[in-house]
This record gives C-alpha cells, structure tokens and sequence, in this order.
C-alpha cells in the first residue's frame, strides 16, 4: 500500500498531531493494563528524541458524546509519563482555544495528551467542523491507531482530509503485518477461525477462501457446517439458518482450490462449567442431552497435519470454549504448534481478535506469534477485505514536501 510514514520524514520542530488508541483496562483511576500505551509509546520516543512534538488523541470507553468524569483520560498521564521518558502534559480539552494554546506552547521533545475526543458528539459523527478544529492542533495528522480505523470518525478520518498525514509506527507495522498475511501470504497459507456464529464471520470466510490454501473452522461455527451436513446437534450451539450460507461457503472454497478442515470427533457435555465430566465422540454423533464445546483429539490432530506445512498462519478465534477447562485442549495444543511452527522459522503467523488474543494468552504462546492484532473490530473488517476509512484517508493523503 502507498501509505506515507512519519518515520520517513523529517520531523524536528513539527507539530504531530497523533491519533492513539490508549483505551485501555482501568481500575479505581489506575491502568491494570499498558501493553497499548507501551506499544505506542516505543514507536513514539523516537520521534520525540528527533524533536518532535506530540499533540495526542484518544478515546476512552463509550461516553456517547457526553463529558463523563469517569472516562476521563486523565489518570492516564502518569503511565504514558512513565512509558515516553517524559512529563506528558494534560489539556482538560481536546478541540478549540484551550486544546489549540497548550499545543503551540509545546517545545521540542515535549507531549500533550488531549482530553477524550469522545466527549464531543461531533467526533464519532465524522464533522468536519471538528476534524477543522483537530487540525489546528498541529502541523502534521499521523494516524498510529489500526484498531480504531474501521471507524470513520472526525479524529481518524475528517481531519486526515485537512492536512498533511501519515501512518504512525504501530500502524505501519500492523499494515505490513496483515498484509504479508493476507494480501501476499507465501503459499501454503492456513486460516484457523473460530467463534460462536457463522453469520458473524460469513464476509471474512468468503474473503479467506478465494485467497488461502486452507481454513480449519471451530468452534459453534464448526457445528453449524456439521449441522448443514445432517449431523445431530443436542443442546450444541449452532444457526440452523445458515446452511444455505454454508453451502456457499464451500462452493466458493472448491472453485478457488481451498481445502475447509471441520472436526472429526468433539469433546462435548452436558454443562458448561469447569471440569464438567466430558465425553469424546464423533462429530455427528452428538447425544441428544450434550453440546458440543471444542474439537477433539483426532480433529486436532488433523488440524496439525494441516498446519505442518504451512508458509503462512493466520488465526481469529478459538476452537472452542477455550476459557474453561477441559474445553481449552483443542485451542491449547493447536496454539501450541502454530507457536512451534514459527519459532523454528517455518512459518509466519499473525493473529488477532480480542477472544484470539485471550486464547494465545491462556495457552501461554502469545509471544510466540509473528505478530499479534490487539484490534477487534479493524482486524475482522480487514479479513472481510475491506478498505477501512482511516487508512484510505491516509492513501489518499497529499504529504508536503
């Protein structure tokens, strides 16, 4: 993609205006969680030792256009304090005189966290007036946000319209991740997805299919394609309703040569909860008392074989409900060889989605991956194919020379 990068040009003395998504866990005013504002800030500390100046925006929470004393961003000063290497300054405001006044007083190196663009209605209306009003804040709009550009918003796409832009680090670096992965994966390439529901993933099955050399389905997902296949469900999660899509999934997946992996055998109960006595049986022999809740021993071993050879692995959502015991064996062992497979070099593996992420967490391989999308919703739009406002604001971006 031709998508300028801040750290192509020269920015001593400017003014970045930078987009982050710093929503992070909080708890009685305190960050739990700063893998994002750490993440950010390695890609920023750079910039700041060439003599950059940081105006930056964020949104916190769901405040719906409202100031809620809550969602202030705030508290989040002392940990991006801490992670830049320097004092970050607060402005109350996030637009207009106060906002524009604290940034022009901003000196080489220095940082300015804005108030959360959220508490403005016109922000998630795309206005152009406030996109207007952000960019007065600096002299250059760098977008360093993936996991916020399926949004077009006034902070990640009006403003990108109104001056020179660029792409932050971090979203260089997710770009050209998921673009290996999927608009130039090296063959063979495997997609694992997985998830509750068919109907949620239709457009990023569809999309995966025409471009992989193979998809492994788990999860309720899983029993959907079993179920069109005349398999009994009992108590399984499953959407009768979609058969039909399933039947065009896998036209689709014959035309263009891509092989769809289903389990064989399933771990399935009576009740979901922790250390529920489990029965393993074939996939379409589900008792009428039971639900399926992951993919069994044979399945995943299978789904190794597919994995073995592999150049590329891409993975959105689990196999099945990986987060209580016994049923995160599927999820686990499968994590664990994908984790194998790229530490040996053999494979290249991206992965994304918030289940996903808490998955290859709980299967303790996380770091293991290539890359891992902290995005939800921007990754799965990305896997459905399609062209996320943020980022084709910032294509279509004219830099200053």
């Amino acid at each position: 993609m031709d998508i300028p990068a801040i750290t192509d040009m020269d920015v001593a003395g400017q003014r970045l205006l930078v987009r982050a998504d710093l929503n992070v866990p909080m708890a009685e005013g305190r960050v739990t969680d700063a893998t994002r504002i750490t993440r950010f800030a390695a890609g920023m500390k750079p910039l700041l030792k060439k003599g950059a100046r940081l105006v930056i925006l964020t949104h916190f929470g769901r405040p719906k256009g409202k100031v809620v004393p809550a969602m202030s961003v705030e508290p989040l000063v002392i940990a991006l304090s801490n992670a830049m290497g320097v004092e970050v300054k607060f402005c109350p405001a996030s637009s207009g005189p106060e906002a524009e006044a604290a940034a022009k007083a901003l000196k080489d190196g220095e940082a300015l966290l804005c108030e959360n663009v959220r508490f403005d209605a016109r922000e998630e209306a795309n206005d152009s007036g406030l996109g207007a009003l952000f960019a007065r804040l600096g002299d250059i709009y760098v977008n360093d946000a993936f996991s916020t550009a399926h949004r077009a918003h006034a902070s990640t796409e009006a403003v990108a319209h109104l001056m020179p832009s660029a792409a932050g680090p971090l979203m260089m670096e997710e770009i050209s991740a998921l673009t290996k992965a999927l608009e130039a994966p090296q063959s063979p390439a495997i997609a694992i997805v997985g998830g509750a529901k068919v109907s949620t993933k239709i457009a990023v099955l569809k999309n995966l299919v025409q471009k992989l050399d193979g998809v492994v389905i788990g999860g309720g997902m899983a029993n959907t394609f079993l179920y069109a296949d005349g398999a009994p469900m009992g108590a399984s999660l499953h959407e009768p309703d979609q058969v039909e899509t399933v039947a065009e999934i896998r036209r689709l997946a014959e035309s263009h040569n891509c092989d769809l992996f289903l389990p064989t055998d399933v771990a399935a109960a009576s009740e979901f909860k922790a250390g529920a006595s489990m029965s393993l049986v074939p996939a379409d022999k589900c008792p009428g008392d039971q639900m399926i809740l992951d993919a069994g021993p044979q399945s995943v071993e299978r789904f190794k074989t597919a994995l073995e050879g592999a150049k590329t692995i891409l993975w959105n959502g689990p196999l099945g409900a990986f987060e209580i015991p016994p049923f995160d064996k599927g999820t686990n062992e499968l994590a664990k060889k994908a984790a194998q497979l790229t530490r040996n070099g053999s494979a290249v593996s991206v992965a994304g989605g918030g289940d996903t992420v808490s998955a290859l967490i709980h299967a303790g391989v996380k770091d293991d991956f290539t890359y891992v999308s902290s995005a939800g919703g921007a990754f799965l739009e990305w896997l459905e194919g399609r062209t996320l406002p943020g980022i084709a604001a910032l294509m279509r971006a004219e830099i200053a020379a």
